[in-house]
């Protein structure tokens, strides 16, 4: 299937769906949505989500082996929704066969494993997108243009992170299993914090890294949240929270926070200061000063369904050969960041991020 608009014939983008768990179905929702695009066929290695798949989506191909999906010619591109583990494998893989990716976050588990898929994409000549909803978000659209706009002046500090009272996913399962998702809240959400902070401040490139991880409720089985499958019995080997001084070479420091369980409230932030303004993006209020007075600015902005405009996104860089949104030189500096924090907490040293890339 092609994926071009000759006259009034619309010739959709096929597309595959590779892992059918939540955010499979998510991704496939969105898909459904967009009348450039059709899912075509479906793969997990769960009989019962493939069962999901026929009688309520209506997929009628469908796999357990995703090579199997690979191999049709009327795919032109997939979404991976697997385990952390896989992302680089599978990403590669289906690189390899022709087809353009979107791959849900993180983008891998090392900072190698992310050079080499975004290596493999400029090598084959196809797209891959990598799923960081915050960037999609009209709340995020907003703020960015508001900074760019010069409101908040130089930028020195930020502070962010994603906070969870009771929510860590899938106990027992991939999620808290380290040989599988490479770690926990931080690359599962902390990614999400510290991606959309970058990306405001228009700036990747960290110089060193002082991290902390600790495990205060997940090995005592507390702290457990409604998403993912549980496996009884299964392990938890990854932190449950994770804390991170970031200097930046451009000299601004961030302060990152990724955790699923704690006493405190769910919520997830953002705030940046500048010479001119601060902005806290939870709240979407811009503090400045006016004529020597300090103003409270409220940020009004229209709600809008990130994953359906990540989709979107994804299928005008297949037809009209936009460049993704997420950048090759911007994933490997996230990702190498992430992994810093985790070194450093190991080692109990701070660590050189260029080191990893």
């Amino acid at each position: 299937m092609y994926k071009f608009i000759i006259g009034d014939i619309v010739r959709k983008v096929g597309i595959g769906i590779i892992g059918f768990g939540s955010i499979g179905k998510y991704h496939l929702k969105a898909y459904n949505r967009v009348p450039e695009a059709e899912v075509i066929a479906v793969c997990d290695i769960d009989e019962n989500e493939l069962k999901i798949a026929k009688n309520q989506y209506g997929i009628e191909n469908l796999y357990k082996d995703y090579h199997d999906l690979l191999s049709r010619n009327d795919i032109d591109a997939v979404s991976i929704c697997l385990p952390n583990r896989l992302h680089s494998i599978v990403t590669i893989d289906s690189l390899k066969m022709n087809k353009h990716v979107l791959c849900e976050k993180p983008p891998a588990i090392s900072t190698r494993e992310v050079k080499e898929m975004f290596d493999t994409s400029k090598r084959m000549g196809k797209k891959l997108l990598i799923e960081l909803t915050r960037r999609f978000m009209n709340k995020t659209r907003t703020a960015k243009k508001l900074i760019k706009l010069g409101d908040l002046g130089p930028i020195y500090y930020a502070k962010c992170g994603y906070i969870r009272r009771s929510g860590i996913p899938g106990y027992g399962s991939w999620f808290t299993t380290k040989s599988e998702a490479g770690a926990g809240p931080l690359y599962d959400i902390g990614v999400h914090a510290l991606d959309l902070t970058f990306w405001l401040m228009d700036d990747f490139k960290s110089d060193y890294v002082i991290g902390s991880t600790y495990a205060k409720f997940g090995p005592k089985g507390k702290g457990k949240g409604g998403w993912g499958k549980p496996v009884p019995g299964g392990p938890f080997d990854v932190e449950d929270f994770a804390s991170a001084y970031i200097k930046m070479k451009s000299g601004t420091t961030i302060y990152l926070e990724a955790c699923w369980a704690s006493h405190m409230k769910t919520h997830f932030y953002t705030i940046i200061l500048g010479e001119r303004g601060g902005l806290d993006y939870e709240n979407m209020v811009l503090y400045t000063e006016e004529d020597d007075v300090l103003v409270d600015k409220k940020i009004n902005y229209s709600e809008n369904d990130p994953y359906l405009d990540a989709v979107k996104h994804f299928i005008d860089t297949i037809i009209h050969d936009v460049e993704p949104i997420t950048t090759a030189e911007q994933m490997i500096w996230l990702q190498a960041t992430l992994e810093a924090v985790l070194k450093s907490a190991e080692i109990n040293e701070p660590v050189k991020v260029s080191t990893l890339i």
